[in-house]
């Protein structure tokens, strides 16, 4: 079931309406059983793999906080780690490993042996792991109590709105609000409204939009040009923002609706100057996620400076390995490790550069010159998030440095008209509107005398919005649904 299917159309209403009239004592099982039903949506015998990560981490941070041998802790901790990241690590990346160590060995040998598995990968495998795995480890840093009521902690892991594709939730964030009874409030709906209409617009009017343009480029590599490549990385950036961001924004509100506040996972990342600002505006709780358990648990920055530059490389691996299990996806994030790093190493000299052109360090004309540039970046790095395959990737980057062919017939070819570019940058725009509208906070979304009026609208977007899907034949995935 996904967010923009009819199924969730009729789901998450009778949900509300049970959640805000069902007791105290009984929502939270009404909950659980919501979200166990909207994954088991998707196929029922994946519900085992969930149910066992929560069991172990759960019962792993009960004997944590009973015990008080450091060897008894250690052994749970490290058996969560095992068994959570070893179901990760066989149902995503044993394919990976089993067909690259099937290649290196046709090199030696001459011989290649198909090694690989009819696995079929869970969805929202990866939140749910990386949520299950910051409990058990808080737990046992002493940073969070373990939680006693086991039906809670299953909805901690399971809650549906943010189940499959996130935000990746912090236990001392998310279960203290599921715990209690929330009551209708006009002000948790209205905003709850509004983000889910924004959130049906980037994935719906947009997205889905761009979808078409990207795939007429990067699914017919032979036929594409360099100016091709350029405006299809351009448009896949606009593309992948507006549908991870529009998932979450429909997370969260759905959600706040009920009264729970998950955590913010974008802000404007476009408007960063810089590879590690867009990381702290982008992919918010994963980013957050790789810092508190990965880089800080490697020294982070208080070490030696290469070591320093070796834990920015790491952390960037596992993003990119976390992000999906081919080698487009582990280059993709050594790029941006490779960015940081040149970003570390080029921070001082940098002013000394900046004086001599007389440019002042909060120049104006500096900061859109470093948004520009990082932005640059990014459209560049995503060009191997996107590829399908090495190869493709290969006459990818070839055709963006050696051949451009007709720009005119590129477009054409692309079936980019003139009211479809005009389509894209009124769409720009008012993504950017909606987007300072949320980050000025909810004191633009509270508190409105017009209160009715307010949800009225943003009900009658999310109408539109699913009448614009209807029209076009039927829910597409969301792209971080593969991870």
């Amino acid at each position: 079931m996904t967010f923009n299917s009819l199924q969730f159309l009729i789901f998450f209403p009778i949900v509300v309406a049970l959640y805000f009239i069902l007791p105290k004592k009984i929502t939270k099982y009404m909950l659980l059983i919501a979200s166990y039903y909207f994954y088991l949506a998707w196929n029922i015998k994946l519900i085992g793999l969930i149910l066992f990560t929560t069991v172990v981490s759960y019962v792993s941070a009960r004997i944590i906080e009973k015990k008080e041998s450091q060897k008894v802790k250690k052994a749970c901790i490290v058996v969560t780690l095992v068994a959570c990241l070893g179901v990760l690590f066989f149902f995503k990346y044993y394919n990976f490993m089993a067909d690259s160590a099937s290649f290196l060995w046709g090199l030696v040998s001459g011989i290649k042996y198909d090694w690989t598995l009819n696995l079929v990968l869970p969805v929202g495998i990866s939140f749910y792991t990386f949520q299950t795995l910051s409990y058990a480890i808080d737990v046992y840093r002493g940073q969070e109590k373990a939680e006693h009521d086991f039906f809670l902690y299953a909805l901690y892991v399971s809650f549906f709105p943010q189940l499959v594709a996130g935000p990746i939730e912090r236990p001392g964030n998310l279960i203290p609000q599921l715990r209690e009874k929330h009551k209708v409030n006009s002000n948790d709906v209205r905003v709850g409204l509004w983000m889910m209409a924004s959130g049906f617009f980037k994935k719906i009017a947009v997205a889905d939009f761009l979808a078409t343009y990207v795939n007429s480029v990067f699914n017919s590599v032979d036929s594409a040009t360099g100016f091709g490549v350029l405006v299809a990385s351009i448009m896949f950036t606009i593309q992948i923002y507006c549908d991870f961001s529009g998932y979450t924004d429909i997370a969260i509100g759905c959600a706040r609706i009920m009264g729970i506040k998950l955590m913010k996972n974008f802000d404007m990342p476009f408007l960063s100057k810089s590879i590690k600002e867009f990381w702290n505006r982008w992919h918010i709780s994963l980013s957050s996620w790789l810092r508190d358990y990965l880089y800080f648990p490697l020294g982070g920055s208080r070490c030696s400076k290469p070591r320093h530059l070796i834990n920015i490389l790491i952390v960037f691996l596992a993003s990119g390995l976390w992000h999906g299990a081919a080698w487009t996806f582990v280059i993709w994030g050594l790029l941006h490790g490779v960015y940081r790093i040149v970003e570390e190493l080029l921070r001082n000299p940098s002013s000394k550069f900046r004086q001599k052109l007389g440019i002042k360090e909060n120049s104006k004309v500096l900061g859109v010159f470093k948004t520009i540039g990082t932005f640059i970046l990014v459209c560049f790095a995503f060009i191997f998030f996107r590829a399908n395959n090495f190869d493709d990737l290969s006459k990818l980057l070839t055709l963006l440095f050696t051949s451009w062919g007709n720009i005119p017939s590129t477009l054409t070819n692309m079936g980019l008209t003139a009211s479809a570019i005009l389509y894209f940058v009124t769409s720009i725009g008012l993504i950017t509107a909606i987007d300072f509208t949320t980050k000025r906070g909810e004191e633009s979304l509270e508190g409105n005398e017009s209160a009715k009026m307010s949800a009225a609208i943003c009900l009658w977007a999310v109408v539109i919005a699913w009448m614009l899907l209807n029209s076009v034949g039927g829910a597409s995935t969301f792209i971080y649904f593969q991870f």
